[in-house]
């Protein structure tokens, strides 16, 4: 028979064990430790100039089933917050980090309307990637660091020069984490062309069928009549889907939306069409090993709009239930080139 304080001491032990999972699902969030990350990083002077509508000249804000909430764009008085090419969104959309194409680690916080408009770009701070060996990923020619998404093992980051995947732990607090190592890749992978690697990487929901796997996808192809290769990479080994490709975009990120689909986001940037952006859209029950996605175009704009070099994608779920898009460009650091940050609700 079960006496009174054994009860009470497995009931506080319940209790014990509630309370760590939630927190455990809490920092695999972010919201937990969003206000920690890179404490240690170096601090820069950001201005912000409002972007109040997206289509140049128009006041329209409902574009299909996306609405636009507003955008920045971002001013920095270090060159090193140039070439934003991944990111994810923390604390309900209150802070950001980001990644650069020359391997730094960026944060901030967001000022934010109710609806998720951004009104303002606060502390924001950068760090160097850290090989495992504690070396920057400059010193180890490892730096091209496209995309990262965050999952319940840790944050992992493409280089697309080297056709790789790093393994982060989370969360990035201080800047000094070291890598725990790199993911384990098949040859077809790492012999894609130089130019025209792993640009785009996505974590699948934890209660859906790609649980535990990561979505990589290929920046290019050799033409419009050449798919973009599409790879599920998981602990079992690695499969292959495609996606078509036309009209000359590249896919440059992903990311997944709260019911298992898939949002790629593509990016034209060449002399003859300028610059144009893409969203498309792919049902969670389409990606499938073999399969070929054709996808739902959600958005697609042209220099008629603001953009610039689109790069990162993000998407996050607000205190209302609403699914909130953020976009963001790479400047390449030029003072030819914008770095623009924009927000979208999906509206189903």
């Amino acid at each position: 028979m079960t006496s009174a304080l054994e009860k009470r001491r497995k009931l506080r032990g319940y209790l014990v064990a509630a309370v760590m999972f939630l927190c455990a699902c809490d920092t695999w969030q972010g919201h937990a430790f969003a206000q920690q990350l890179l404490t240690k990083g170096e601090l820069v002077k950001v201005r912000t100039k409002d972007i109040e509508t997206f289509r140049i000249g128009h006041e329209d804000i409902e574009f299909g089933k996306l609405t636009f909430l507003g955008g920045l764009e971002l001013l920095a008085s270090d060159r090193k917050i140039g070439g934003l090419s991944g990111l994810i969104s923390l604390d309900g959309g209150d802070r950001f980090l980001a990644v650069t194409d020359n391997g730094h680690w960026v944060t901030g916080a967001i000022e934010q309307a109710p609806n998720g408009r951004p009104l303002d770009i606060k502390d924001v701070s950068y760090a160097q990637l850290l090989g495992h060996d504690g070396k920057t990923l400059t010193a180890r020619w490892g730096h091209d660091t496209e995309a990262l998404t965050l999952s319940e093992t840790g944050l992992y980051v493409t280089a697309e020069t080297r056709n790789a995947i790093y393994h982060y732990p989370w969360p990035i607090a201080t800047g000094k984490e070291q890598m725990i190592g790199e993911v384990a890749l098949v040859d077809e992978i790492r012999s894609l062309p130089r130019n025209a690697g792993l640009e785009s990487l996505a974590t699948p929901p934890e209660d859906g069928p790609l649980a535990g796997k990561l979505i990589a996808i290929a920046e290019s192809s050799p033409s419009d009549f050449q798919d973009l290769k599409g790879y599920i990479i998981g602990p079992e080994g690695t499969e292959r889907f495609s996606i078509n490709r036309e009209n000359r975009f590249d896919a440059t990120d992903a990311a997944f939306l709260p019911n298992g689909d898939l949002v790629l986001m593509e990016r034209r940037f060449n002399l003859r069409d300028l610059i144009g952006l893409r969203l498309r859209r792919f049902e969670a029950a389409s990606i499938l090993p073999g399969a070929k996605l054709e996808g739902e175009i959600l958005l697609e704009a042209d220099y008629g709009y603001q953009i610039d070099n689109m790069e990162a994608l993000s998407i996050h779920q607000n205190d209302k239930g609403e699914t909130i898009l953020t976009l963001l460009s790479d400047n390449n650091r030029s003072l030819l080139q914008r770095t623009v940050f924009l927000r979208f609700r999906l509206d189903e």
